[in-house]
Order: structure tokens, then C-alpha cells, then sequence
């Protein structure tokens, strides 16, 4: 595996995550989870920011990336 499928399959775990606590406040009736629910969901939303930033750093920043999105000279 390499850093970058690394950093895409830790965002789809996070999306994933924060679809099921989302679904866990909606359904339940009790304020504290739903409370605790909903601050889970605000705590996984800044671990996707901090780990979109690095993909987007990966991505911008790499030279492996940017030689196999350069056209080629002939």
C-alpha cells in the first residue's frame, strides 16, 4: 500500500463512521447520547479536514504524482 491509498481508505473509514454516528443520534430518544452522538460526529469531520489537507498536500506535493500527471514530451 502506499501513503496515498493509505490516507483514501482512512477517509472512506471516517465517511463511514460519521453515516453511522449520525444514524445513532437520529435514533435515539436519550439527549446525552444524542449529545455525545452528534459531538462524535464534529470530532470525526476534523479528522476528514486534517486528512483531506494531507492528501491534498500528497497530491500537490509529490513527485511521483506530478511526473504521472505531466503530459508526456516526445
Amino acid at each position: 500500500m502506499t501513503v496515498k491509498s493509505d490516507l483514501q481508505q482512512a477517509i472512506a473509514a471516517c465517511e463511514s463512521a460519521k453515516g453511522c454516528y449520525a444514524m445513532m443520534s437520529q435514533a435515539t430518544e436519550d439527549p446525552q447520547a444524542k449529545q455525545m452522538y452528534d459531538q462524535m460526529t464534529s470530532d470525526v469531520n476534523r479528522h476528514l479536514q486534517y486528512l483531506d489537507g494531507r492528501l491534498n498536500y500528497l497530491n500537490q506535493n509529490n513527485k511521483l504524482n506530478q511526473k504521472s500527471q505531466q503530459p508526456e514530451q516526445k
